[in-house]
């Protein structure tokens, strides 16, 4: 095998965005996602707030690892919002759900 030598490839996610944009429908699948990652991002912070790892929360719940790895980290996996509260109070917190109203540029009506 020939000697390559390592060159790292720099990403520029301001050009990769900006390509992304112009395929058909991103931009629309990307907001629509965009609440479902602020929720898998606030689980995770909070259970590293509560300084637990996955297996102990899982313990916790009852539930396995892989089970708390899904709900933390997948979209194709929406949880239940019993398993939400039950996670969110074994970390210490509260489940609230909001409507929130859209911004007016949406053609949707307001909530």
């Amino acid at each position: 095998m020939p000697d390559i030598p390592y060159q790292p490839v720099i990403r520029n996610r301001g050009a990769e965005r900006a390509r992304l944009d112009q395929v058909p429908g991103y931009s629309q699948a990307r907001q629509e996602a965009a609440g479902e990652f602020r929720l898998l991002r606030q689980l995770f912070e909070a259970r590293q707030r509560a300084g637990l790892t996955q297996e102990e929360v899982a313990v916790r719940m009852g539930t396995t690892r892989s089970a708390i790895s899904r709900l933390e980290g997948s979209r194709k996996h929406l949880p239940a919002l019993s398993t939400l509260r039950r996670y969110a109070d074994v970390l210490g917190c509260d489940v609230e759900i909001q409507l929130v109203p859209r911004t007016p540029d949406e053609a949707s009506p307001p909530c």
